[in-house]
């Protein structure tokens, strides 16, 4: 083999090298971009998720369930602006505790609406027991989960995440 060849065939293989590591590079990037965000309903302890459903900016987002005391009906209702829930809205059916009772409401039907010009809170994640006797169902949407049948009534997490192509296979 001469020498051109030699130099030729390092060229090509040095090429080659450098081709990978840019294929490489590349998928890595594209991995990382943003596709868009879930809601994700996890194990409070194990971390394992119950619910990913795709959610946008301005999505719905509520809480539905029977008040302990009560046994009437609340509703809490969120808007997801970016990774952060924003509660925007409130339904009850009674005065009981944890409910406000110092706020102006709306009677509509019966249902007392708690429906104020500045969000009730906002929060990063949501902690919830489901329980068989309040029979929590979470609304995404006007999609309904059974909170209570998809957890087994543990303790969960209901937080937004940013997903990319990278988590979408892995």
């Amino acid at each position: 083999m001469n020498r051109t060849a030699i130099t030729r065939k390092r060229a090509l293989v040095v090429l080659g090298v450098v081709a990978i590591a840019a294929a490489v590079v590349l998928a890595g990037a594209a991995a990382a971009v943003p596709t868009g965000q879930v809601l994700v309903v996890e194990d409070v302890d194990t971390g394992e998720h119950y619910v990913t459903q795709p959610v946008e900016n301005g999505s719905t987002v509520g809480l539905e369930y029977t008040h302990s005391v009560e046994k009437t009906r609340v509703y809490d209702e969120y808007r997801i602006e970016g990774e952060t829930l924003v509660n925007t809205r409130m339904e009850f059916e009674s005065y009981g505790w944890g409910l406000p009772s110092r706020v102006n409401v709306t009677n509509v039907n019966g249902t007392f609406v708690y429906e104020p010009p500045e969000p009730i809170m906002r929060t990063e994640s949501l902690s919830v027991s489901p329980g068989r006797i309040a029979n929590h169902t979470l609304i995404i949407d006007d999609r309904e989960y059974d909170l209570v049948a998809e957890t087994n009534a543990s303790d969960v997490r209901i937080h937004v995440e940013r997903r990319t192509i990278g988590d979408i296979f892995l």
